[in-house]
């Protein structure tokens, strides 16, 4: 029975002038935070804590929370402890009530089951759900029967069958450090003077303290780097459906398909989570790896890849990978290491990128991580040859590729946007129970096998090779405690003479030659286990025919000359466009528009356009905007190539873009300073100029990009995060370009009167207003000879001799110096006060 202070008992077990333990005070009712302890006392056991009515409801779990709905783990009623017990992590001193070393374990929040509610605890149970680090969905506590004389209320904690529910894992075994601290139980108690404590702190709710804490552990553990707030959550992954040959087109991008482990990483200064495709918490089986991603101490980010071993003959390899696993955290260190190959980007500070088309998410990625060095690498791409690629893998004895399209978004599950071209054939398959060996050293013959079809489990042969001693030995005793007396699953009687059957609870990887006549495995060879797929999800691959290149536009009139000059076409100029699409859309992809049409020719009349009525097809589209009058207008933006090749076919030669998204228009994300130099000046005036500028943006914190405008000037960029209006964006770009002209009004001018630009360099800040558009990288020119507006490094500038060095005729050759400008343009930062 509750007494009048429900944390009495709590205050009267200690002594606060030894234990650094908080005095127990009942907080205000509402919150629903929960925490597990995990507590080196006289006898090892989790505290399992539920806020209620303002204080923490604790039971100690002898053997730890399980994720497998069939264990039913003891849980003991304890006392009642205050809130701010929940962010306690330390030593608590050997004589003292629970003595011992304390850790944070898990952290989150929970709530009753719909039609449920706390007051169910009086009746002896209580159905809920938890979303925290490492407990998550639906669990049940149920009071146990007492009996005569016990003083102990005895309670049952298991989890209920849902999508976090596990057979095959471990939990306590498998997370074994700090969520707040990332410290082990021996770090704990080796750091007497490192408790963490926030005792006496006023007017902070629960979850905010835990941050608060958890963010001063970062800081620490970087050396000083300053922590943000959280980590983001995870995502199912996107996952490629298997293809027969490889994709054509540049509407396609190609990766090497790597032999390892996907992996989410959530990631925030030295907090580092590592998730599984499935959404496991693997953070501490990778211990070295998460060191070398917390040492990067990235702003929050969620980075999509796959972590890999090396085998002795340089590859990837999955069975040197599982190797590395069984040696153990201090062996990973010194032996083999593991490598991350990261190869997208899902959310960065705070902004959900997953809409962004693919080649976007790869630049931002770029600029996130470059320059790392191993183990952390950037998994390189190239766009088309895709096939050239495919048979490059091959030859080298890796496992394949994958091809992305270009411009589409990422999504979660199996999708024809992501597909994969294998070079051998190679599945996993659930173990139903294995053959016995006559000859003595062998633990058994060979394993028998099968897949799901729907829910229906179907026999799929036998792999008899690919097991050396170790590997058979480790297979056996993964096996024994799973051994049956039926075969789980209907099965030809010739094949079940010496079997041992087993529930088909373990996945293995095979690689096999083909499938035969009635779909058997033909020479297999196991590979390893696959302990980060669930059986359930074992189902047959097949082969589908490799997707179409991405759809064309038709363009009529391909032969009507629009450069006079150099006599190219409309079809060189789509041509061209459709070449360089992938490198466009990063920039011009979900970005409000204005059009420069030329049906006639660029030596005859051209105009701005920015609204459509319909005539540009359904791969242009239309976003409202509010205009000045109070009204809006929709203005025109796309989303894909097919877009953009839509407006060449309408007569489009160049594109220029606001410096917001389509869907954020009110929030500039980039600022331009066209640097436009009066009629005569010499370019090398231009190009210190715009180095100048560089550097003076330098100074007060932003990362700046140079563009050569195409025309007789340079744009300097800068990439922004979106968390500013267009009144505070132009009033930054007006007193910068104001200041610079005032410091050197002989060399600079801000305003755009043409008396006053003689022999100066007009920084137009312009480009920043509300509905102002500027070039877009990679735009042709209406001009003469047809030049292009072309991203460069800054240590470019010094040998480009003027504004406008390539033109459309140069698609290949600004393919190949791609490589070395992606992350051109794309940095999170902020716009700083000045």
């Amino acid at each position: 029975m509750a007494t009048a202070d429900p944390l009495a008992h709590y205050n009267a077990k200690r002594d606060f002038k030894r234990t650094r333990e908080p005095k127990g005070k009942v907080a205000r009712a509402g919150g629903n935070s929960f925490v597990v302890q995990k507590h080196a006392a006289t006898r090892l056991h989790w505290d399992f804590r539920l806020e209620i009515d303002g204080v923490l409801k604790s039971w100690a779990v002898t053997k730890g929370p399980s994720l497998d709905p069939a264990d039913k783990r003891l849980a003991v009623k304890t006392e009642d402890h205050p809130l701010a017990y929940g962010s306690f992590e330390g030593n608590i001193p050997k004589g003292e009530y629970g003595g011992g070393s304390v850790m944070l374990w898990d952290r989150g929040t929970w709530e009753s089951m719909p039609g449920k509610s706390a007051n169910d605890l009086k009746a002896g149970h209580l159905h809920f759900i938890l979303r925290g680090d490492r407990m998550k969905g639906e669990w049940l506590l149920v009071r146990m029967k007492g009996r005569a004389g016990e003083k102990r209320e005895n309670w049952l904690l298991r989890k209920i069958d849902d999508e976090y529910a596990r057979e095959d894992e471990d939990l306590v075994k498998r997370a074994l450090t700090s969520v707040l601290t990332n410290r082990s139980m021996a770090e704990i108690e080796a750091d007497t003077g490192g408790t963490q404590s926030l005792k006496g702190v006023k007017g902070i709710a629960f979850a905010d303290k835990m941050q608060a804490a958890k963010s001063h552990n970062a800081r620490v553990k970087t050396k000083g780097a300053t922590a943000r707030a959280v980590i983001p959550r995870f995502v199912k992954p996107q996952l490629a459906t298997l293809v027969d040959e490889a994709p054509t087109g540049n509407g396609w991008l190609h990766e090497i398909k790597y032999d390892g482990y996907r992996a989410m990483i959530a990631v925030n200064g030295g907090t580092v989570k590592l998730f599984t495709r499935n959404g496991l918490d693997w953070t501490d089986k990778f211990g070295p790896l998460v060191e070398n991603i917390a040492a990067l101490d990235l702003p929050p980010a969620l980075i999509d890849g796959e972590i890999v071993a090396f085998g002795e003959d340089g590859n990837p390899s999955f069975s040197a990978l599982q190797s590395v696993l069984k040696r153990g955290y201090g062996a990973q260190r010194a032996d083999t290491p593991f490598h991350f190959f990261a190869f997208d980007l899902l959310a960065l500070d705070g902004m959900d990128l997953k809409l962004l088309t693919t080649i976007e998410r790869k630049e931002r990625l770029e600029a996130l991580l470059a320059p790392v060095e191993p183990p952390i690498h950037i998994s390189d791409y190239l766009i088309g040859a895709g096939e050239t690629l495919y048979r490059k893998m091959c030859d080298a004895g890796q496992e394949g590729i994958i091809a992305k399209r270009i411009d589409a978004p990422y999504r979660s599950g199996r999708t024809r946007d992501w597909v994969k071209v294998k070079c051998t054939r190679r599945q996993e398959f659930v173990i139903i129970g294995w053959t016995k060996s006559r000859a003595r050293a062998r633990a058994f013959s060979s394993l028998l096998l099968a897949q799901y079809h729907g829910h229906k489990l179907v026999y799929r042969g036998k792999v008899g090779t690919g097991f050396d001693a170790m590997i058979m030995e480790d297979l056996a005793q993964a096996m024994a405690p799973l051994a049956i007396d039926a075969a789980p699953i209907e099965i030809p009687r010739a094949e079940t003479r010496t079997a041992q059957w087993i529930k088909p609870k373990l996945v293995a990887e095979v690689a096999f030659a083909e499938f035969t006549s009635d779909d058997r495995v033909r020479h297999g060879s196991f590979l390893g286990l696959r302990t980060d797929k669930s059986a359930k999800s074992v189902k047959p691959e097949k082969a589908a025919p490799a997707p179409p290149p991405a759809s064309d536009v038709k363009i009529s009139s391909r032969d009507r000359v629009l450069f006079p000059d150099s006599g190219q076409t409309k079809g060189d100029l789509a041509d061209y466009y459709n070449r360089m699409a992938p490198l466009m859309l990063p920039f011009v992809a979900n970005r409000p528009i204005s059009l420069v049409r030329c049906p006639q020719g660029r030596a005859k009349k051209c105009f701005f356009q920015k609204h459509d009525s319909g005539a540009f097809g359904d791969h242009v589209l239309h976003v409202p905007i509010r205009e000045k009058g109070g009204g809006s207008e929709d203005y025109i933006y796309i989303e894909d190539a097919d877009g953009l090749i839509a407006c060449v076919q309408m007569g489009t030669i160049e594109f220029h873009g606001w410096a917001s998204r389509a869907d954020a228009v009110e929030k500039p994300d980039r600022m331009i300073f066209d640097l436009d130099p009066d009629e005569g000046m010499a370019f090398a005036k231009v190009k210190q100029a715009a180095c100048d500028i560089r550097d003076h943006l330098a100074n007060i914190g932003l990362v700046s990009f140079a563009m050569l405008s195409g025309g007789k000037g340079v744009h300097v960029v800068v990439p922004l995060t979106s968390g500013h209006d267009w009144e505070t964006h132009k009033d930054f770009a007006s007193r910068f370009a104001q200041a610079l002209s005032t410091a050197e009004p002989g060399r600079f001018v801000a305003t755009m009167s043409k008396a006053k630009r003689k022999d100066r360099i007009f920084i137009d800040w312009l480009r920043n207003q509300r509905g102002s558009t500027a070039i877009l990288p990679y735009s042709v020119r209406a001009r003469a000879g047809a030049p292009v507006a072309v991203p460069i490094e800054w240590d470019e500038l010094d040998e480009m001799k003027n504004a406008h060095p390539f033109n459309l005729a140069d698609a290949d050759k600004l393919l190949a110096r791609f490589k070395h400008l992606k992350g051109w343009g794309f940095v999170a930062q902020q716009l700083p006060e000045i």
